[in-house]
């Protein structure tokens, strides 16, 4: 991610939400009623003031579900813990990373075998922006 975009979350109208879930394994009777409404800002952003949406770039992080062009959800009040998918600033640079952290040592690791772990060094000039808290792609690409 060489320019990142930031997009401050804005509410938005409510959509309506189907009260049985989708089955993903074998079939089960569809139903004909709406629970309710959903507003995806409040199901998916506890923290306004400290998120942001960023937009993918480049496939580093496919392995993680992670396309070129997926927005995705940071939230910059959450500390970086083992594991977790950030949004790292390594010598200026924005990128997409899952934050390793061993011995004292952090390693930002891709989720693409085609790319390299990398180890951040004290002459790096490194911190983590926010984590990644969700993470939204298209299913049909030209939507």
């Amino acid at each position: 991610m060489d320019a990142l975009k930031l997009l401050p979350p804005s509410p938005q109208s409510s959509v309506p939400l189907v009260s049985s879930s989708v089955s993903c394994g074998f079939l089960s009777p569809a139903e004909d009623y709406h629970e309710g409404t959903l507003n995806l800002h409040e199901h998916l952003i506890t923290r306004p003031s400290s998120t942001f949406f960023v937009r993918a770039q480049g496939d580093s992080m496919i392995g993680a579900g992670i396309f070129s062009g997926d927005l995705l959800i940071i939230d910059k009040s959450i500390e970086a813990k083992h594991g977790h998918i950030v949004v790292a600033i390594v010598n200026g640079e924005f990128m997409l990373k899952r934050f390793h952290k061993r011995n004292n040592e952090i390693w930002l690791h891709p989720e693409n075998p085609k790319y390299s772990p990398m180890l951040m060094t004290m002459e790096m000039d490194f911190q983590v922006w926010g984590v990644a808290i969700h993470c939204i792609h298209k299913l049909l690409p030209s939507l």
